[in-house]
């Protein structure tokens, strides 16, 4: 079996008995289309052909290109485990990126905007249309609630339950939990819903679509690079200029955390799977840190 052989059964071995998230699923077989097609060029088409010195020297052409290190770690992981994968199937006998390291992330503070920042980017006038007022509600819900793009993109009806003031979200690999919502993302989300939504509806779409929370102006749910676009614009009428749907979410995490909420419960809001991560948040707002010890300790001033 040559790679392109393998790397499809290894994409659809991710999607169907892994059970990874389709995103992930998409993203993995990107990075090792690249890999492959890489490997082609060298005259490499059979598992069995690949050595430890071509891996190596793709990543290093990878990390030639400026990507970003996350992105770069995601695909030192996907072709870790393409190889696994194909030790494990018996396809090869061996494993060439067995002992290649992760590249180290570097300690990259997370872009936030101040509460005041987030008031003007919310505040601002917005058009009474419908897919006016369907951009200032996904703007309250990913600032007021801390989702991800892809989370908010995949809100459905049915998990929307503003009674109780929560929604039921699916996260990475389709973990559930329940995310509160409250205040001005409540109010903007049950106006949209009652008010706005229906005209944005359209009959032809498929009944999945139709149940979107969010849609575009043909009626089906709202892509990922859509919700990308109207941050960055209505950032940029407030004065913020390139922003990004995450800075929303990392703004919500240490606004939080400023605001006394316990690091736990931030944790299980972002839907962290481990504290660490969580815990980059306590060091966003060194200067609110510096204030408030030099605003408190008696001897903080020579």
């Amino acid at each position: 079996m040559d790679l392109a052989r393998a790397l499809k059964e290894y994409v659809a071995y991710l999607a169907v008995e892994r059970g990874s998230a389709a995103n992930t699923v998409e993203a993995y077989g990107r990075d090792l289309l690249r890999y492959t097609t890489y490997l082609a060029q060298q005259g490499i088409s059979q598992p069995a052909q690949v050595m430890r010195s071509d891996v190596e020297r793709y990543l290093q052409a990878l990390s030639s290109l400026e990507l970003a290190s996350s992105s770069v770690e995601r695909a030192t992981s996907a072709i870790k485990g393409f190889h696994r994968f194909m030790v494990a199937e018996q396809i090869c006998d061996s494993h060439p990126a067995v002992d290649i390291p992760l590249p180290k992330k570097p300690d990259r503070l997370p872009d936030v905007i101040s509460p005041q920042q987030a008031a003007a980017l919310l505040d601002q006038p917005f058009l009474q249309t419908s897919a006016s007022q369907r951009d200032r509600t996904i703007l309250e819900v990913l600032y007021g609630c801390g989702l991800r793009v892809s989370e908010l993109c995949g809100l459905d009806l049915q998990n929307v339950l503003l009674t109780d003031e929560v929604l039921r979200v699916y996260g990475k690999g389709s973990k559930e939990r329940i995310v509160p919502i409250m205040g001005t993302a409540a109010c903007a989300l049950q106006e949209y819903l009652e008010q706005w939504r229906s005209g944005l509806v359209r009959s032809h779409v498929t009944h999945e679509n139709a149940s979107a929370v969010f849609l575009n102006v043909r009626g089906g749910r709202i892509s990922r690079q859509s919700v990308h676009s109207l941050v960055e614009k209505y950032g940029r009428v407030a004065g913020l200029m390139g922003l990004h749907p995450h800075t929303l979410r990392h703004s919500f995490a240490t606004h939080m955390l400023q605001g006394g909420a316990d690091l736990r419960v931030v944790q299980e809001l972002l839907g962290h799977s481990d504290i660490s991560t969580t815990q980059l948040y306590t060091h966003v707002d060194r200067t609110h840190v510096r204030m408030a010890y030099m605003g408190a300790h008696p001897r903080a001033h020579s």
